[in-house]
């Protein structure tokens, strides 16, 4: 079976009236385009694939200015194929409507640019011993009857590609965690259970809840961090706060558990649950997670930045060289039978490590 010839999209932007970044065109667009490097950018520039007010724009380095309208053409790989991989799987529940897994830090939960194998997804697939998931039976869906549409094994829900090019296929997934965030999340084995779920998330009456280890000791030790967040508009890989009315609402509830002096183990509750909620918040309130590389917790935050705590916090990194962020618990209604469903994952060990080095190591002295 031959592969899908790649389809042209267009992506349009207008810079707004009072920006004043003055950046190259490179630089400004790599930060808008999901999953583009900045070699990439270049290459499409000097191809003519940018417009810039009505005229092809060659040049990487031609400096942005306030009002320009940017168009771009990129080409969009087609949908893949997803075929079961073996994959080893911590799965702390499963009947046949629905299953609960431990994501490990690392894994990628659903195919999409740049992760087109190794995901959960793929993982899920051979635990439940299903058959591949092909385009065509992606593309099809709506030609099938109910029982022939429950035939992956996983629900079918969000599997169609959104938009023609588009490669992220996410059967079965009701909820996602971020790649390096480890911990809870439940996948739907099929339409009705998935329905079920995204349900109770839609109205917030799921409880989850987090634990991390953030910079510095949130004083107060409890509370409500309440924003609206939106894609960052200096780097669209990026969520941030806005105005209210600008962005998707956010609430989520801390609560310090045990402070380690220049760090400390929080605990987060979610009320909602946006792109990269708890990583935008905890950085909001100045206590972003530590090892956090898009969110600044991947640097000494609080106290000096040299001698022996640069070393001790550098070895942590490299302990621990992702996010500090774990999915602790997760409850929810079985969208079948209504039983109340409660799970919760020990803390992973890289997290562990960190926490015994904070906890012996008099950190407030060094």
């Amino acid at each position: 079976m031959s592969e899908p010839a790649k389809q042209p999209t267009l992506f349009t932007y207008e810079v707004p009236a009072g920006y004043q970044g003055g950046e190259r065109l490179d630089v400004y667009l790599t930060g808008f385009l999901l999953n583009a490097t900045r070699a990439r950018v270049q290459k499409g520039i000097k191809d003519g694939l940018v417009v810039v007010n009505g005229e092809v724009s060659k040049k990487p380095s031609r400096v942005v200015q306030a009002g320009d309208l940017i168009v771009c053409t990129l080409m969009k790989p087609p949908p893949m194929d997803i075929l079961p991989e073996d994959i080893p799987l911590d799965v702390r529940y499963e009947d046949e409507h629905l299953l609960v897994v431990n994501k490990a830090a690392g894994m990628v939960v659903h195919p999409a640019f740049g992760h087109r194998t190794g995901t959960l997804v793929h993982a899920v697939l051979h635990h439940i011993g299903a058959d591949p998931i092909l385009v065509e039976s992606a593309e099809d869906r709506d030609d099938k009857d109910d029982d022939d549409a429950s035939s992956e094994g996983l629900s079918t829900i969000n599997l169609a590609p959104r938009f023609e090019g588009d490669p992220v296929l996410r059967p079965g997934i009701v909820h996602r965690l971020d790649k390096d965030t480890s911990g809870l999340l439940v996948v739907a084995k099929h339409d009705k259970a998935h329905v079920g779920l995204a349900k109770q998330f839609a109205e917030r009456t799921t409880r989850r809840r987090y634990e991390a280890i953030v910079w510095g000791v949130p004083d107060p030790e409890k509370g409500r961090i309440e924003t609206d967040l939106a894609r960052d508009v200096r780097d669209r890989r990026k969520m941030a706060t806005v105005e209210s009315g600008k962005g998707k609402h956010a609430i989520t509830h801390y609560e310090l558990i045990e402070p380690f002096g220049y760090t400390s183990l929080a605990e987060f509750r979610l009320e909602t649950g946006r792109t990269h909620q708890i990583r935008v918040h905890a950085a909001h309130i100045a206590h972003p997670i530590f090892g956090d590389p898009v969110y600044g917790g991947d640097r000494i935050r609080y106290g000096k930045d040299e001698g022996q705590r640069r070393t001790f916090y550098r070895n942590l990194f490299t302990l621990l060289p992702r996010q500090a962020l774990h999915a602790r618990s997760l409850g929810f209604t079985h969208p079948i039978s209504g039983k109340e469903m409660d799970f919760e994952a020990e803390l992973p060990q890289d997290m562990v490590q960190v926490i015994e080095r904070l906890r012996t190591i008099d950190i407030v002295r060094m």
